[in-house]
């Protein structure tokens, strides 16, 4: 009980993070991807600037420290929301917010190659289930007033989306374990998150600049004002700072069991808010996926001596 108000800041965080999904479907249809992505940082990296200055965490990394902050910036931030925004063009927020689900996977096998962590056979199945999963979906989506090869093109742009954060991932627990070499600490989640989003802030300006040269300035809606600001001020600050309380608070592996719920309130607000369909295949996909996330994730039991 001592933890509730941490369980409950959770489940808003992943509501948030669901319902995410159609407001980046709204934006994609509304503006260009990088304006849209440049928008969302302005009001995100100012909030959390202005947080990070006003709590007890505030500090300016280190020469070292921001050689490691860049990477996760470019990955988090600048290549992420490429991906995000790109793919929300095409494909339905139910099903993009399943397809990002194989984040872990992703992350699982890249730890093989820069963590040093083993290669198992339930690394194996999760993964055979996931793609499982993935093709029930590509296959027998209900969202099927989207065309086959839209909808494909927008959940292979959400796959990447997945593969960029998981490469982000595994720079933020290097960061997180191992001091860089002009420096005695580890820096928290949070002042990773803030320097690495004013960093990849600084990656998306010449980039939005380019595409604003050639598409013209950007004229959001008032939808897709409501959409930008939901996802800077919501879906970004409130939740990552949230959700990085949860990690210092009940640990990792206790916060990240809630990002399973994402996919469920991504389908039902796709459903409520943009009229997407709701069928079968959604549900076999979700429990293939996220079954094989559990059971990729899941350790080898310890082997008795006799």
């Amino acid at each position: 009980m001592k933890n509730l108000l941490v369980h409950m800041k959770l489940i808003f965080v992943v509501i948030v993070w669901g319902i995410g999904w159609p407001a980046g479907r709204v934006i994609a249809q509304d503006i260009a991807p990088f304006a849209a992505s440049w928008i969302r940082y302005v009001v995100a990296v100012a909030l959390f600037v202005i947080y990070l200055k006003l709590s007890n965490h505030w500090m300016i990394p280190t020469r070292g420290e921001w050689k490691r902050i860049a990477w996760i910036g470019f990955f988090a931030t600048c290549l992420y929301q490429a991906f995000f925004m790109v793919g929300m063009k095409y494909t339905a927020a139910g099903d993009a917010s399943l397809m990002i689900t194989f984040n872990p996977f992703f992350t699982a096998v890249l730890a093989i190659f820069f963590l040093n962590e083993a290669m198992h056979w339930r690394l194996g199945a999760g993964i055979a289930l996931g793609l499982a999963g993935v093709t029930v979906l590509f296959l027998y989506s209900p969202n099927v007033d989207i065309p086959f090869y839209e909808r494909a093109l927008g959940d292979a742009l959400i796959a990447g989306a997945a593969f960029a954060w998981a490469c982000n991932s595994i720079q933020m627990k290097i960061a997180m374990t191992e001091p860089a070499e002009d420096s005695d600490r580890c820096l928290s989640p949070l002042q990773l998150t803030v320097w690495s989003s004013v960093i990849g802030l600084v990656m998306l300006t010449p980039i939005a600049a380019v595409e604003t040269a050639v598409m013209g300035i950007p004229e959001p809606s008032f939808d897709g004002w409501i959409a930008i600001l939901f996802l800077a001020i919501f879906s970004t600050v409130v939740s990552y700072v949230w959700f990085a309380d949860g990690i210092l608070t009940i640990g990792a592996g206790k916060s990240a069991l809630y990002v399973y719920l994402v996919p469920i309130f991504g389908i039902y607000s796709g459903y409520l808010l943009l009229d997407e369909k709701l069928g079968a295949s959604l549900l076999i996909a979700f429990v293939l996926i996220v079954g094989g996330v559990a059971l990729a994730q899941s350790k080898q039991p310890a082997v008795k001596e006799a």
